[in-house]
């Protein structure tokens, strides 16, 4: 087990709810000025890239087209999903935002479904300068960045603390985590049929841990993951699992996987991964450090 927790900061953000662990703090680190550059970032990153905000740089692209500046580390964030996007043969898609805003997970939560448009294909709407940071959008478009994005924050914090002397700590937003340390690291894997119980224990060494599963938002046969070419939820899949270096693979892999065979992915990232049907039959990477509870 990790060494005992010095710092521990709870809060709010992003619509999840974040919990950061320090387990050793240099002796000349500011406890209120560490918290407060992240507190901050945050912030900045929700300016960017939240499509429930009014006043968000991505509600502005949904207006208007034209160009717009991202934050200097947006690269990653792109290229990550213009990857995902030809893997999945446009499945996985930013372009999803006013598809998911039609079937009621919009800025209200009304859950609420219209009648539903597909996305553009990537190409038509969007093209991207990476030298300068520029999203240049053909047409106006609701982007949806909540395949990957809160794992690359979860990143984007870990660096802010790693980048204050800190070497052992845990960043966990909303189950999308990210660990640094000496000792590993036990999480529980929850059963989306029972929030109180785990399917079982990962096992985690300096990695990072990322969980998707349809049964946090669920309604009218929908939750937050939409198939662009049928207009549906993927219902054979309940939960997946992916383990990478980067919260921010992590994170998008998990995704991916309601999307795309593991096999598709497997050639092109690092990564371990768990994926539990509807049927609670299971298919699982040989290296997936668990151990699982199920018969």
């Amino acid at each position: 087990m990790p060494n005992l927790v010095k710092w521990q900061e709870k809060f709010e953000a992003i619509g999840t709810q974040w919990v950061i662990d320090i387990f050793d703090v240099p002796d000349s680190l500011n406890r209120a000025e560490l918290f407060q550059k992240i507190h901050s970032r945050i912030v900045e990153f929700d300016l960017a890239y939240s499509r429930f905000r009014s006043d968000s740089l991505v509600t502005q692209m949904s207006r208007q087209a034209g160009s717009y500046v991202l934050p200097e580390d947006a690269t990653l964030l792109l290229e990550l999903y213009e990857k995902l996007y030809l893997l999945t043969e446009g499945k996985l898609t930013p372009l999803i935002g006013r598809t998911l805003e039609q079937a009621g997970y919009d800025a209200n939560y009304s859950l609420k479904s219209q009648k539903l448009v597909a996305p553009l294909a990537w190409d038509e709407v969007i093209a991207y300068e990476p030298s300068s940071c520029t999203l240049i959008l053909k047409q106006p478009a609701l982007l949806d960045f909540g395949a990957a994005g809160k794992g690359y924050l979860v990143d984007i914090v870990s660096d802010i603390i790693e980048n204050h002397g800190i070497k052992s700590y845990t960043v966990d937003a909303g189950s999308d985590i990210r660990y640094r340390g000496q000792d590993v690291l036990k999480v529980g894997l929850e059963n989306p049929n029972d929030v109180a119980q785990a399917i079982g224990i990962a096992d985690l060494k300096n990695q990072s841990l990322c969980a998707s599963a349809g049964n946090r938002r669920k309604w009218e046969g929908f939750h937050h993951i939409i198939n662009p070419y049928t207009l549906k939820s993927p219902q054979d899949i309940l939960a997946t699992w992916a383990i990478a270096e980067t919260t921010l693979v992590a994170d998008g892999i998990a995704t991916a996987l309601f999307l795309t065979t593991p096999e598709t992915l497997t050639s092109h990232f690092k990564f371990d991964y768990l994926i539990l049907y509807s049927d609670f039959s299971i298919k699982k990477s040989t290296e997936f450090p668990a151990e699982l509870f199920l018969a």
